[in-house]
């Protein structure tokens, strides 16, 4: 009898001990953002729960020992508990290593930083067109180069450009992840038209970059010549709407990976601190690591976006921006719905759909509903990707929009599903 006692107080002692520790690592990083102050307290407050578990235990049997005793148990539960650390919280995704600038890499400087970019520019041509600007998705995934289509549009006379968001890919990461917001994306974006001396400019959103391109033509619809949406990803972060999600489609591999990814013990915490103190989090997991990791699961799904069959480009090392994909699409949920602005702005639009997109049918319609006049054309054999699985047909579209010629693929004019898939699909 004593013997089960002394168990349940010991497994209860310890399990106490953990959530102790934890709420205080917890309250400690909601006042303050270095990790060796709210971890060591957490630590502090576990061990010392720990020995008081086992010091009940040892009442409860009835052992008798002096300071020298107790003192060795404490070291013990220190040392446990350290290794334990070691091996799961302190545990760091291995970051990728820094490699110089490809060539063709330039740099804008904006208020907190700097924003990298690639430029092709237009032959010289009689009149002065609008530059395209390509907005990557995400949030905070950027591609690497100039998108599918841009010396097609330079030839046409266009200067074409694509630009590292700030806090991903190869721009500036901020010190104080909370300023990562919809409202300071907007503003990077009429710098950008500010840096390149535009009055106006045209532009090209996929998936995310659509939700931006929104935002700002909202905004802004003086500063926007033309607006192109490719497999858009939801137009206002408030609506309560079930986007699509394209994990499911990973194969077995891909699902292991992603699980064993996501459900590393440091993850886990840093999920937790997000909540709690974002700043926290950041100086927990720094960029580097955490950006990593973001690629790392980014690849267990690649080729899940696609109709079928395996990718057709090599994985870039363009990294992506953890904390500015966490706090842009926490934000966007914030954000004011566009949509009444938009009814305003009469800006020529062209809306890009895809068969085997994940973005669900009703997301990508309500641009249409949104912006008058939008045309809208349906892409068969091709997923989320447009460019990567119909790259001529793309290529083609956003040449003609662009030029003002009438697009030659069918427009869609219905609210049903072209592809006639199952709601929500």
């Amino acid at each position: 009898m004593r013997v089960a006692m002394a168990v349940a107080v010991g497994v209860t002692g310890v399990a106490l001990a953990v959530v102790l520790g934890l709420v205080v690592v917890l309250l400690s990083a909601r006042l303050i953002d270095a990790p060796w102050v709210f971890l060591g307290a957490g630590y502090v407050v576990l061990v010392a729960s720990g020995v008081v578990a086992v010091l009940a235990v040892r009442r409860i049997l009835r052992f008798t020992g002096t300071w020298r005793s107790t003192a060795a148990v404490s070291v013990g539960l220190a040392m446990i508990s350290a290794t334990i650390a070691h091996y799961t919280i302190l545990d760091r995704f291995p970051p990728m290593p820094v490699e110089p600038d490809p060539a063709g890499v330039r740099y804008w400087s904006v208020p907190d930083g700097r924003l990298a970019y690639y430029h092709q520019s237009a032959p010289p041509m009689p009149g002065r067109r609008a530059p395209v600007v390509f907005l990557h998705g995400g949030p905070g995934t950027p591609g690497e180069g100039l998108p599918t289509g841009s010396a097609e549009l330079a030839a046409r006379g266009y200067d074409v450009y694509a630009y590292d968001q700030l806090g991903a890919g190869r721009s500036s990461r901020l010190s104080d992840v909370t300023q990562y917001t919809v409202e300071h994306a907007v503003d990077d974006l009429d710098a950008v038209r500010r840096s390149i001396g535009a009055e106006k400019m045209i532009l090209i959103g996929r998936s995310w970059g659509g939700s931006l391109l929104a935002q700002y033509l909202a905004r802004h619809p003086d500063r926007v010549e033309r607006a192109v949406f490719v497999t858009p990803g939801t137009i206002w972060g408030g609506l309560s709407e079930d986007v699509g999600e394209p994990w499911p489609a990973r194969d077995a591999a891909g699902r292991r990976e992603y699980e064993q990814l996501t459900g590393r013990a440091r993850t886990l915490l840093q999920s937790i601190l997000l909540e709690v103190n974002p700043n926290a989090a950041h100086s927990f997991v720094p960029d580097r690591e955490a950006d990593s990791w973001m690629r790392a699961v980014a690849l267990t799904g690649r080729g899940a976006t696609a109709c079928s069959g395996p990718p057709r480009a090599s994985a870039h090392h363009n990294l992506q921006g953890f904390y500015s994909n966490q706090m842009l699409v926490a934000d966007f949920a914030a954000t004011a719905d566009p949509r009444p602005a938009l009814a305003q702005a009469h800006v020529p639009a062209l809306v890009m759909a895809a068969q085997c997109d994940f973005v669900h049918w009703s997301v990508t319609r309500r641009y249409v509903d949104a912006i008058p006049g939008a045309a809208l054309v349906p892409v068969d054999h091709a997923g989320h990707g447009i460019t990567e699985d119909q790259p001529a047909l793309f290529t083609r579209l956003i040449g003609e929009f662009i030029t003002g010629q009438p697009v030659e693929v069918p427009l869609w004019r219905s609210a049903a599903d072209p592809w006639n898939r199952p709601p929500g699909g």
